[in-house]
């Protein structure tokens, strides 16, 4: 098995394995901490993040972690498609707010289940047969909480205003639009929260 390092970060290795189609996602040990605490906590978050996958896949397109019994790696089904932080904004403008109007259901499901993405980005979409699959939820966790929900938007936002500047704010009403559809119980609270969490973040500045 020839496994390819496609990405690294602070946290985790991303292997894949092309003939198979599969990533491997295996968790950075940190040198600072003790080995014994260091190996807790990362079986502890690879645990974490398996679990909210599993629950994900079933209500969203999100890759559905095999059921092996590795407790500091998570082996799960690549999704081969386009990354959207760098091909939305080589669409056209109608196919964009389409795309948006996805990941707004999407997102309201997540939601709705109490499931919250904690890094979401367009980093973290990827289309695949006109499809949004949501990937790594390293940073996820379950909360019933609304702030914790319009952080969650709030960094969704930002990302739009960041990386796909042209037509942000069309594309975030397309999004808020589907989402609000979607999410009827909470959607007014939670983008009243959101305002609120800008105001905080201009405040610090």
């Amino acid at each position: 098995m020839t496994l390819k390092l496609i990405q690294q970060g602070a946290e985790a290795k991303i292997f894949l394995d092309e003939k198979k189609g599969i990533i491997t996602k295996d968790r950075i040990s940190k040198s600072y901490r003790i080995k014994e605490l260091d190996s807790k906590i990362i079986k502890q978050r690879t645990k974490a993040e398996k679990k909210i996958l599993e629950k994900a896949s079933k209500i969203i397109n999100a890759p559905n972690p095999f059921p092996l019994k590795e407790i500091d790696k998570i082996i799960m089904p690549y999704i081969d498609g386009e990354k959207l932080s760098t091909s939305l904004n080589d669409f056209p403008l109608e196919k964009q707010k389409e795309i948006m109007k996805k990941i707004g259901e999407s997102v309201s499901k997540l939601h709705k289940a109490d499931i919250i993405h904690g890094d979401l980005t367009t980093s973290n979409m990827i289309l695949k047969e006109n499809q949004v699959f949501f990937i790594d939820f390293g940073l996820g966790y379950i909360s019933k909480k609304v702030e914790d929900k319009a952080v969650d938007v709030h960094l969704l936002k930002q990302a739009l205003e960041a990386k796909h500047f042209q037509y942000w704010k069309v594309l975030f009403e397309e999004f808020k639009e589907a989402y609000s559809k979607n999410y009827q119980a909470e959607s007014k609270q939670i983008f009243e929260r959101v305002a609120a969490v800008e105001k905080r973040g201009r405040y610090r500045h």
